[in-house]
């Protein structure tokens, strides 16, 4: 196997931005009622499994059995839709995140009713956490760092 470009290596400014971000968004779901960071890590592994990435799969499976998540919302989180494990804020996050990562159109009538759900600010801080686990699947499909070498913080 051909070993590419470490990329916290060669671009740490670029990285510590992405970083940033990261650190933002844990400390806004740590305090949100209706987008909790147990909805952010099921957000960050249904768009992972979307994108086919690996390595992110592995790391969101990891961080939510690290933090207490249940295996069969793990695992059942590909078909949530046909699961009742689900809350109502975790499928409109889940559902936001799909139509987001898919490209789908956002019409005025669905926006308001995720806004309704989730609160102003829970739909900006996860339209964010959504493009950033986009970018981070995009950039770990590229430099396909070695699935299974993620530790849980």
């Amino acid at each position: 196997m051909t070993l590419r470009t470490n990329y916290f290596e060669i671009a740490p400014d670029a990285i510590n931005i992405l970083m940033s971000q990261e650190s933002y968004l844990a400390k806004q779901f740590e305090v949100s009622d209706t987008v909790n960071t147990m909805v952010w890590e099921l957000v960050k592994l249904r768009v992972s499994q979307i994108n086919q990435c690996a390595f992110c799969i592995d790391m969101h499976s990891s961080d939510l059995l690290e933090k207490g998540e249940k295996t069969q919302r793990i695992i059942g989180v590909s078909a949530w839709r046909d699961m009742p494990f689900y809350s109502e804020p975790e499928r409109v996050a889940l559902d936001w995140a799909e139509h987001l990562t898919r490209g789908k159109p956002i019409d005025d009538l669905y926006y308001q009713a995720v806004v309704q759900s989730l609160g102003e600010k829970g739909v900006v801080d996860l339209t964010i956490a959504i493009n950033a686990i986009n970018s981070w699947n995009r950039i770990a499909k590229t430099f396909k760092p070695e699935v299974g070498s993620y530790k849980p913080r």
